[in-house]
Formats: structure tokens, C-alpha cells, sequence
């Protein structure tokens, strides 16, 4: 009871702050997840470049960044964001049903609306010493496994439903052999970290687990701060393809008169200039020509969609992740 009132607390801090801030001028807010921060404080001094030389206008983006379905629960709940840049489509698709973001907003963009892609590997510490190397070594006795709460943040449903697809895939896979897959991974779990970025501080600040389970971006991100030679990265034989979509929530814009210039901040990141940075943050951009210039950053992996695997996130979010889905039956038994 009381971490889910300092929940509600500090998301009910972060939208009044957003919001004051956004009271005090112009420009747009982009309500975000938390592991997507340096992508996009690296990318909105980009975009404000190119704003000022078409438009001939000075603005300012603010961000908000925190586990994802906490972010849209906060839109939902009054956070005036313009934008918002999610890391799956089951939390876009929660505002869709909100009236705040258009049915259609996954045909107003490239891609199904998302400009990039990435994939969850495998953190581990330096030398590897539990010997991890796919999905099969973190199910193992005596392995700790760090990773964002499957049921509240996109992290954590990207990696429950890695593990759930490479179970499935294995000889003799199916359904059954799947949930007995992922309960084992989740017993592993001592603890279900907040967000992206709090399982990284976990694992490699309070140096609990032996290894973490988090997006291939973050790994770029985990050696600025603490450098390359305290950990090693393992890419499994098999993972999830995760994309990032994004949406303009229309109720705002039109409130605020921000329209064009949401269009143009979520169309710039389909530009050479916001594929680039794309890659240059660890995150596999569309654009074919930039994907093959960093392939050395970018080994090949294969991967599955959840369309491909589960039928879309319309089917794969009640089956696993509402209230008595999967992952409630499974942790009833963790």
C-alpha cells in the first residue's frame, strides 16, 4: 500500500511539475519513457536547429521521462503532453481509447510510428562468470535476474515476451512449456526494478543480479557512465523486436495551438539528421543506408515481432498482462 501511494505521489509531482513548466511559455512537452532520456535531450537541440531555419521560430521542448504505462496514465490523468514517445503500442493504444490520440495514429507516420527499433540482450559482469549465453542459462538455479516490472513498464513486457517467443520456438514449444519458461525466469527475479533505468542502477550501482535484461540501447548508455570494461553484453540466439512508436495527442494540440509544430518534431525523426542520431544513441534506425553504416554497432540478431508471435499487442497485453493474465498466474506462484 505504501509503494503504490509514493507511486501515485510522485507521478501526481512529475505532472504538476510538467505542467507548470509548460504554463510558463511555449513550445511543446514529450511525455516519454525513462531509458529514451539522452536519445531525445541529444535530439530536441537538433530539432530546435532545423525549427529555427524553416520556421524562423525560437521554441522549447521540455521532456517527461518515467516507466511508460506510468507516463500515460499521467496523460491520461491531465498531463498536457503534445507528443508522446512510447517504447510499445499498448501503452499509445491505452490514450487511443482515452479519445486523447487518433485510432489511426500508427498510418500518420513511417513504419507503423516508429522511427527506430532495438532489441533486449543480455547485461552481464565482466569475465561472465555464470557463463550466460541465451534465454536457456537465466532460467537456471542460483541465477539472478535483473529487470523491469513485466505488468508496469514496457521494458519488462519486452523481456517476459522475449522469453515467452524463444520458449515458444525451442523443439516441443508451446504454450504450456512457455509459462513454465517464464516462471522460471521470474523466480530468478529477487526484486522487479521501477523502469529501464532503475534496473540499470540496480544492477550496476547496488550491484545485485548477475545479469540484466534490458534494450540493446541501454547498453551504449551503461558504458558512458560507468565504462565498458564493467560488464559485457551477450546477445541470445533468439529475441523480441522492439519498436518505438510515437503520437501527437490531439486533445492538446488543439487546446494549445501546437499542431504543426508536434507534426514537424515527431516528422523530423525520420530525417537523415534524426536517424542519425538514432544510431548514434544505440538505436537501429529505418533508414537501410545509415542501418548498414553502423552494422558494427548493430550485430545481426534474430529476432520476432509481437505481431508475429503473439497476434499484436491488442491480443498479447490481456492475455499477459491485464489483471488475472499470465503473468499473474505466474507470479501468484513465484
Amino acid at each position: 500500500m505504501f509503494r503504490k501511494f509514493r507511486s501515485l505521489l510522485a507521478g501526481f509531482f512529475a505532472m504538476l511539475f510538467a505542467t507548470a513548466a509548460i504554463a510558463d511559455g511555449g513550445g511543446l512537452l514529450n511525455v516519454s519513457y525513462d531509458v529514451a532520456r539522452d536519445f531525445y535531450k541529444d535530439y530536441n537541440p537538433l530539432f530546435l536547429k532545423h525549427w529555427k531555419a524553416v520556421a524562423g521560430e525560437t521554441v522549447e521542448v521540455r521532456q517527461s521521462h518515467a516507466g511508460s504505462s506510468k507516463q500515460v496514465r499521467a496523460v491520461a490523468d491531465g498531463l498536457e503532453a503534445d507528443v508522446v514517445t512510447m517504447n510499445q503500442a499498448s501503452d499509445v493504444d491505452f490514450l487511443v481509447d482515452k479519445g486523447l490520440v487518433a485510432k489511426d495514429y500508427a498510418r500518420k507516420f513511417p513504419n507503423n510510428a516508429s522511427p527506430y527499433t532495438s532489441t533486449m540482450i543480455f547485461i552481464v559482469r565482466k569475465g561472465n562468470p555464470k557463463a550466460i549465453r541465451d534465454w536457456g542459462d537465466v532460467v537456471k538455479p542460483g541465477v539472478q535476474v535483473i529487470l523491469p516490472h513485466p505488468k508496469n513498464t514496457g521494458n519488462g513486457r519486452y523481456s517476459y515476451l522475449a522469453a515467452w517467443g524463444f520458449a515458444l520456438r525451442q523443439a516441443g514449444g508451446n504454450e504450456r512449456t512457455a509459462q513454465d519458461f517464464v516462471g522460471r525466469l521470474l523466480k530468478n527475479a529477487p526484486l522487479f526494478a521501477a523502469g529501464g533505468r532503475d534496473a540499470t542502477t540496480t544492477f550496476m550501482q547496488r550491484r545485485i543480479g548477475d545479469v540484466l535484461i534490458s534494450f540493446e540501447s541501454e547498453a551504449e548508455l551503461i558504458a558512458r557512465e560507468f565504462g565498458k570494461g564493467e560488464f559485457e553484453i551477450v546477445y541470445p540466439s533468439l529475441s523480441v523486436l522492439t519498436e518505438f512508436p510515437v503520437a501527437i495527442v490531439e486533445r492538446v494540440v488543439d487546446k494549445r495551438g501546437t499542431r504543426k509544430l508536434a507534426q514537424a518534431y515527431l516528422d523530423y525523426l525520420w530525417s537523415a539528421v534524426g536517424q542519425e542520431n538514432a544510431a548514434q544513441n544505440y538505436l537501429r534506425p529505418r533508414d537501410p543506408a545509415l542501418l548498414k553504416k553502423y552494422a558494427a554497432q548493430f550485430p545481426p540478431i534474430k529476432t520476432f515481432t509481437v505481431d508475429e508471435m503473439f497476434g499484436g499487442w491488442s491480443k498479447a497485453f490481456p492475455t499477459h498482462f491485464k489483471d488475472g493474465g499470465t503473468f499473474d498466474q505466474i507470479y501468484q506462484q513465484k
